[in-house]
């Protein structure tokens, strides 16, 4: 049994949520750029953009256009790779988050350095720091950590070079005083095949007293199922799947559409439910607060953060916030530039504020995460909310969906939308009826361009709802090789082919 190091953590997050406390977000924010272009000064793209005459905020935006992924491999990062040596960075890239996005995108090769590395850890205790604060008996580091993530095994893409998931790349580089705490063990993290690795993971941990839970929520819901079974079979149908628990982290997806079904299997417990914002690009935000109350933003932690209001985003020159000049309720694209040589770089999400002074955020999406098919202009945040509202108004879970567009086959018709649905309890018929109701009314509330093509059948037919089996998700990401913690059901598909292999499995069809 590790040594219980909550009071260290303590002493620790009281000295932090202090230091947190003082912080001008804008001197923080300003401070945190000239440190990076600074540092960053001698590399290609530092000479580049000529960093060494850069003494604000002002002169960094008028040198450093916007740039996507695609731009900064093309231009810098691909002509080297895998050794990186001062191209963006100081010294060699000793590692590479490799993400896929949600749908169905080529393999990104995001940079990360020991600084990034280092970034990471102090935002995960920033998230320690909160639930200390939040949960006062807690003692969160008395046991080990479950971080249900995908498979640790990495590349080696050139000598002293990786490349493999975040989750990877952070079980490879845990400070030594973590080891102990960290859960599962190696020959279990490194499987690849996801469903023995949930197995063995799951029984393996049936011996362990888990303090704290990571994960993207659908898959730990798939193995807080597997646990209760396991319980089950034991004789200990009163026993929680784990008794110890405290803190459940998650992150990457909305939270609403589980919410329910997390309460209702942590009913019996006392569990922090705490959000967090990671980003293969870097940890942009917390909760330190409770639910809808928004993200804390990580405004002294090596990142410099950007926001564009998306609808400005492809403007040739768009209006460049920061911490100093964000507005409440505005949908921003973010732009990050980090201590891993990303420079205004748009990571292709999606913000709004609900605190400027702070600042807290809500994420609202992707900047590829709207349903326009028919000129509706659906962001995924409305979306989200409709799906939880109905299910909530019906009595439904919902353990994930899909929604893509449904093209009009023939002269006259109309086209509209397919929500593929996974109930954690399925309705009948009429409840799913209902569903398909009150999405359309909550989305036509939401939004004025729905609500027009809506109006009198003139644009879009009404949604349709279709109810697929528990595991259903699960079974088509892993067919898709996307089986695992990293990945992530896409919740608005703009691919037709994609979506068509969705509708395929799942044998949706109208």
């Amino acid at each position: 049994m590790p040594l219980d190091l909550t009071p260290f953590l303590r002493f620790y997050a009281r000295r932090r949520l202090k230091r947190l406390a003082a912080l001008d977000p804008a001197a923080a924010q300003s401070r945190e750029l000239l440190k990076l272009v600074r540092k960053a000064a001698a590399t290609n793209f530092g000479k580049d953009h000529d960093f060494a005459s850069i003494k604000c905020v002002a002169d960094f935006q008028a040198r450093v256009p916007l740039r996507r992924y695609e731009q900064m491999w093309r231009d810098y990062w691909q002509p080297a790779f895998p050794r990186l040596d001062n191209i963006s960075w100081p010294g060699r890239i000793p590692f590479f988050a490799v993400s896929s996005g949600t749908t169905s995108g080529a393999s990104k090769y995001i940079p990360l350095t020991a600084a990034m590395r280092r970034s990471n850890v102090r935002a995960a205790l920033d998230v320690l720091a909160f639930h200390a604060r939040a949960r006062p008996d807690s003692h969160f580091f008395a046991g080990p950590t479950f971080m249900l993530g995908g498979s640790t095994a990495l590349v080696e893409e050139a000598p002293g070079v990786f490349s493999g998931d975040l989750s990877a790349i952070a079980a490879k580089t845990l400070p030594f005083w973590a080891k102990p705490y960290a859960f599962p063990p190696n020959d279990l993290a490194l499987l690849a095949d996801w469903d023995e690795k949930l197995t063995r993971t799951a029984e393996a941990s049936l011996k362990r007293d888990i303090r704290v839970l990571t994960g993207t929520p659908s898959w730990v819901l798939i193995l807080l199922e597997r646990m209760r079974a396991l319980r089950d079979a034991r004789g200990e149908t009163s026993v929680p799947a784990y008794p110890a628990l405290g803190l459940y982290i998650h992150g990457g997806v909305n939270f609403a559409p589980y919410r329910p079904r997390f309460e209702a299997l942590f009913a019996e417990q006392t569990i922090d439910l705490r959000e967090v914002y990671p980003a293969s690009e870097g940890f942009i935000a917390s909760a330190d607060r409770g639910p809808g109350e928004g993200l804390k933003l990580s405004l002294d932690n090596g990142l410099f953060f950007e926001f564009v209001p998306v609808e400005e985003l492809e403007l040739p020159n768009p209006t460049r916030h920061w911490a100093a000049t964000i507005q409440p309720d505005v949908n921003y694209a973010v732009v990050m530039t980090t201590c891993a040589g990303l420079f205004s770089y748009v990571i292709g999400d999606t913000v709004r504020f609900v605190d400027t002074r702070t600042p807290r955020l809500l994420i609202t999406g992707r900047t590829s995460y709207m349903l326009s098919a028919f000129g509706e202009h659906l962001i995924g945040e409305e979306i989200e909310a409709a799906v939880a509202d109905a299910a909530a108004k019906i009595g439904a879970d919902v353990t994930d969906f899909s929604v893509g567009a449904l093209y009009a086959e023939r002269e006259g018709e109309l086209g509209g939308h397919l929500y593929i649905v996974e109930f954690g309890n399925e309705p009948d018929e009429a409840a799913r009826a209902r569903f398909a109701g009150y999405v359309d009314d909550d989305l036509r509330r939401r939004n004025d361009d729905y609500r027009a093509h809506r109006a009198d059948g003139h644009g879009l037919n009404t949604p349709v709802v279709h109810a697929v089996a528990p595991g259903t998700f699960a079974s088509w990401m892993a067919a898709r090789g996307r089986a695992g913690g990293q990945n992530k059901v896409p919740r608005v598909i703009n691919d037709r082919e994609l979506f068509a292999s969705l509708r395929s499995f799942t044998n949706a069809t109208p």
